[in-house]
């Protein structure tokens, strides 16, 4: 997939009802998950925490975030979802891969691409929270303002957004477009 997104690949999806625009640049990205690698190593020192990545959205940003820790760490992956091929969220959350690690009394680091609802974070920490984990946080890329309040478990967040519909390093819209290297905006054409 390329790495820029252009309206050809709009038309080819039938996605030309749409606009697009770069919300964060490939560098903007580069420069916050550096920082927030940073953070987290500092805030686990001497730890070795289990980062769990929520697929399939996260796995641009959780492998771009363990190339910046500067610490010991394990990894484990669970998959839910919330969206299907739509730009709303469902409103409901399912568990598709759970976790194999063991982590009771281990600290945890969920690795999320985009807290929208709340939903999600919710139900994953209530998920792992049955473990006995030592602690819980959570690391976003990107976070919305969300409709329930979860603003003591998300920790870690690369940028705060608006309420729309973005795709790009890992975020997608059906299934496409998350190989970008860059976040986007995708937004209903406007009616003339």
């Amino acid at each position: 997939m390329a790495t820029k997104l252009n309206q050809l690949d709009l038309e080819k999806y039938n996605l030309d009802k749409y606009t697009f625009e770069e919300l964060i640049s490939e560098k903007e990205l580069n420069d916050r998950v550096k920082k927030l690698g940073q953070q987290i190593s500092k805030d686990y020192k001497g730890k070795i925490p289990v980062i769990i990545g929520v697929l399939n959205g996260s796995f641009l940003f959780m492998a771009d975030l363990v190339r910046n820790l500067n610490i010991d760490f394990e990894v484990d992956f669970l998959k839910i979802s919330s969206y299907g091929n739509d730009t709303k969220s469902s409103g409901t959350v399912g568990l598709i891969k759970d976790i194999s690690a063991d982590i009771k009394d281990r600290d945890i680091i969920v690795v999320e691409d985009i807290v929208d609802t709340g939903l999600s974070v919710e139900f994953l920490y209530n998920r792992l929270n049955k473990e006995k984990p030592s602690s819980i946080r959570f690391v976003t890329c990107l976070k919305k303002p969300s409709k329930i309040n979860i603003d003591g478990l998300v920790n870690y967040i690369g940028f705060n957004i608006s309420d729309s519909f973005v795709i790009g390093y890992g975020l997608d819209y059906a299934q496409k477009f998350r190989g970008l290297s860059s976040i986007y905006n995708l937004n209903p054409k406007k009616e003339n």
